[in-house]
């Protein structure tokens, strides 16, 4: 039930995930960040099992922060999208393996191209202009398929959340506390006020 959004546009990506922490259809918490930074371009955000999600979250930011250390240069989001797909494989090998989900986005810092990559916790991996995990998948996949292209700007990209999480206030059965959102850039991650109390009529 918890809800994560990626988008990207011309030269940024989008990352949102509700506040809500739950446990079927408890809400425990809501101001839950599920979201880790990796390095200075790269984010993800992640849902599934509360255990899971936490714990698999800081393997992935400390491997990637020792890797930035020892080598001192960067990976870029598909070098590290790599790196996730295969600790989940051999997860998924083991005798406990990790049930999680997650959106990972950034700027690649040579290119200053945005990209975005959707995995599940079978170790599936895809290379997506935007994304979304949990019951916002069949609220929002039509709402981003009609609206998103390419090259949209930043005030955009923004209209079209807003316009999934009007959608999801609307018809999703549960609260989901609204959503922390950050955004990637040439010039790091930042954090965005959000207001998802103001409708957004779409053109």
């Amino acid at each position: 039930m918890e809800v994560l959004l990626g988008i990207t546009g011309k030269d940024f990506t989008i990352l949102a995930a509700s506040k809500a922490a739950m446990r079927g259809a408890t809400i425990l918490k809501s101001s839950d960040d599920k979201t880790r930074q990796l390095n200075q371009h790269t984010l993800m955000a992640y849902s599934g099992e509360a255990g899971d999600t936490v714990q698999f979250a800081e393997y992935i930011q400390a491997n990637v922060q020792l890797y930035t250390m020892r080598n001192e240069v960067e990976l870029s989001p598909s070098a590290i999208s790599s790196f996730v797909r295969g600790e989940l494989a051999k997860s998924l090998r083991s005798r406990s393996p990790y049930t999680v989900n997650l959106l990972l986005g950034g700027i690649d810092p040579i290119t200053q191209k945005p990209h975005l990559y959707w995995l599940d916790y079978l170790a599936s991996c895809a290379s997506v202009p935007y994304a979304a995990h949990g019951y916002a998948q069949y609220y929002c996949l039509s709402i981003l398929d009609k609206h998103h292209h390419p090259d949209i700007n930043y005030e955009q990209g923004m209209k079209i959340l807003r316009m999934c999480t009007d959608e999801l206030k609307r018809r999703l059965p549960i609260d989901f506390k609204g959503v922390t959102v950050k955004v990637v850039t040439k010039d790091g991650i930042n954090e965005v006020e959000y207001d998802d109390s103001k409708q957004v009529i779409s053109a």
